[in-house]
């Protein structure tokens, strides 16, 4: 029998549907991309919304359309009156913003330095945490009488809990090599707590005074719009009380808008500033 063979030809296999490995991206792709650009159309959004209602309805006692909003916002920051009053409510929100972060700060590193400062810590957060700041408006006012120390009180319990708490949930989340590492080098007390635990937990710090401000802000203006005035001067909150009893909804709105640009501006510079200097850059996740 003979040796039967097979032969065996390589033949070139063409690509089929081969798409573009790489490709251009447009101008409208690579604007879209950008996180400004895509809140900003949502902000844009908003607005348009905000106006056509405004003109659908066609009431400005009820709802005053955003041109007519803007008209009054520029009217009252020209003759300094909405500067003068942010500037008043911003004042008292650092004095209660600063106290409230350092007091967490004290009771956080007792929790993690002895187990009954962690006790303490869990049960009074459990206590207070739920406990709406605005419900301590009227001892407060006993306690402090009319003025910035009511506010800084109420605020204080704002920001407190919950950077006590996200900071203490942080720290507890940091691992054991990371620890290990720092006792490793005679780390102890303060010095292991900000070269090891502090930039570890960064993420979850942060988060925590993010919470805080926006409770603190918006405690402080409902505050105000309660007993705002100290020493003659309101806030923002008192701006916007003032004119809803004189029926100048405009300028409600307009104190409104002002409460909710301040906003803005904290959580989308100040807050993202920290954390591409901070959480991105040393490439750690919240």
């Amino acid at each position: 029998m003979g040796e039967a063979r097979i032969l065996l030809r390589a033949e070139p296999v063409a690509a089929i549907g081969a798409g573009e490995v790489e490709r251009k991206l447009s101008v409208l792709e690579l604007l879209w991309n950008d996180g400004f650009v895509r809140k900003s159309v949502i902000i844009l959004f908003l607005a348009a919304v905000w106006e056509a209602y405004g003109l659908t309805l066609d009431n400005p006692l009820l709802f005053p359309t955003l041109h007519d909003t803007a008209i009054t916002l520029f009217d009252r920051v020209k003759d300094g009156t909405i500067p003068m009053r942010a500037w008043t409510s911003l004042k008292v929100l650092f004095m209660g913003y600063s106290a409230g972060i350092a007091l967490a700060a004290i009771f956080t590193v007792l929790a993690i330095s002895t187990r009954i400062g962690t006790d303490f810590l869990e049960t009074v957060t459990a206590m207070f945490n739920p406990l709406p700041a605005i419900a301590l408006l009227p001892l407060a006012l006993i306690w402090f009488g009319l003025g910035n120390g009511s506010l800084v009180f109420v605020l204080i319990h704002s920001v407190l809990w919950p950077v006590a708490l996200n900071t203490h949930s942080g720290f507890k989340s940091v691992s054991n090599t990371l620890r290990m590492v720092g006792r490793n080098y005679g780390l102890s007390g303060l010095p292991y707590v900000a070269k090891i635990l502090i930039p570890a937990a960064f993420g979850s710090i942060l988060t925590g005074l993010k919470i805080g401000w926006a409770f603190a802000w918006r405690t402080l203006i409902a505050a105000e719009l309660v007993f705002g005035v100290s020493s003659g001067q309101g806030g923002l909150g008192w701006f916007i009380f003032e004119n809803r009893n004189l029926l100048d909804i405009p300028a409600v709105f307009a104190g409104l808008l002002t409460v909710i640009i301040i906003g803005l501006f904290v959580e989308n510079l100040i807050f993202r500033a920290i954390e591409r200097n901070t959480v991105q850059k040393w490439g750690t996740q919240s």
